[in-house]
């Protein structure tokens, strides 16, 4: 299922877009956005057909498909021993919206919120937003430690939220139950929500093991609202669809209410949906088989990436990206991008601020979900010319 031969090229130069193959020039790999270049288990595709022969394409309940609810709540259950409960969580239309609708929820003008530095964009962008201020909070790459005083200490009477990301990308972290319970106790000390973006849980590494916050007490969980989604799992970025789960009737109501569901200004696609149920029931063995190639991806980056000059990766726990850091190059993120696109016409994110924060200066970021042979091809380029220099 993950070779070269069920990549169809043709296909994602037409359709892959957000700085992959649709965007880039003829013979530019694209290691870009976080997008599998592997085509979605058929299962998905095959409830898709069946649902659409109906040919009915109506109106679904404002708060998600019953299916859906009840699939998604059993995989918590399940999956990551949270007592989930359909009725408090709903479907929205991508996990980044479920980011930006917890900020709308629970910030106002003025108020603060932690985030992670480096952390993907979208928690500053949707912090601001809604006028609250993102403070940000180091987090070292690896299992070095998190400095939880320091934490602490950027705490203050206009803190409302920490902004929890795990696996974390793009250093691709996975947080181990003692950090998250720490995490989760100044939570409760101050009287915090926890904004726990657990969008790349399914992608954790051998021996690393996922840990749902929510899962670790049942205080810690009254304070956690949790957002998902199904792009990194199983393909699914251009269907728009993901989950926001409360832990309480009251932060689902002040959600719900601010979903602008009910007014249908916004709402999840129900076709969205019906790929989810199927995703979620019947293909763990296309989940598997996935995890199972990106851990030999990711042996491969790293391994590739360390013989390169004045490159350093440590290899992520999680997550199908590689963080490298260039810093032994001499040269800037932006400028080791574009050398590494002009050049080897390969195509990485840089570690700008815009993309990941201040901590992320010095990276370049490059995802591995995608074949042997095309990862090898990039490495193979990259390397040359970088050790040309």
């Amino acid at each position: 299922m993950f070779d070269q031969s069920s990549i169809n090229l043709d296909v994602l130069k037409k359709r892959a877009y957000n700085l992959r193959w649709a965007t880039v020039p003829e013979g530019v790999i694209p290691l870009t956005a976080a997008d599998p270049d592997f085509p979605s288990a058929p299962e998905i595709a095959e409830a898709i057909i069946r649902f659409t022969k109906d040919r009915y394409l109506s109106y679904g309940p404002p708060a998600g498909v019953p299916e859906f609810k009840e699939s998604v709540a059993r995989f918590f259950n399940q999956k990551r021993n949270v007592p989930a409960a359909p009725e408090l969580l709903f479907p929205v239309d991508s996990a980044a919206f479920g980011i930006h609708l917890i900020c709308k929820a629970f910030l106002n003008s003025g108020d603060e919120a932690l985030i992670f530095d480096p952390v993907d964009f979208l928690f500053r962008y949707s912090i601001e937003n809604v006028g609250a201020i993102a403070v940000p909070f180091c987090i070292p790459p690896g299992d070095a430690a998190v400095d939880f005083e320091r934490m602490e200490q950027l705490i203050s009477k206009k803190t409302k939220m920490i902004c929890l990301c795990n696996p974390l990308n793009p250093t691709g972290k996975v947080f181990t139950k003692d950090e998250l319970t720490r995490i989760g106790e100044l939570a409760i000390k101050y009287d915090l929500i926890i904004l726990s973006d657990e969008i790349w849980s399914d992608i954790v590494f051998e021996p690393h093991v996922f840990t749902s916050i929510a899962s670790i007490s049942e205080e810690i969980r009254q304070q956690t609202v949790t957002v998902t989604g199904y792009s990194k799992s199983y393909g699914l970025a251009g269907l728009r669809i993901g989950t926001v789960m409360a832990s309480n009737s009251t932060h689902y109501s002040i959600l719900f209410e601010a979903s602008l569901h009910t007014s249908t200004i916004h709402g999840a696609n129900v076709l969205s949906q019906v790929a989810v149920v199927a995703a979620l029931d019947q293909c763990g063995y296309w989940l598997d088989g996935f995890v199972a190639h990106l851990q030999k991806m990711r042996d491969l980056v790293v391994n590739e990436l360390n013989s390169i000059n004045g490159f350093n990766c440590i290899a992520p726990e999680g997550c199908y990206v590689a963080f490298a850091n260039i810093t032994g190059t001499g040269k800037t993120s932006q400028e080791m991008q574009e050398l590494i696109f002009s050049q080897a016409n390969v195509s990485v994110v840089p570690g700008l601020k815009q993309w990941f924060g201040q901590g992320a200066e010095g990276y370049i970021r490059l995802s591995f979900a995608t074949s042997e042979e095309i990862l090898t091809q990039a490495l193979g380029r990259i390397k040359h010319e970088v050790n040309s220099l």
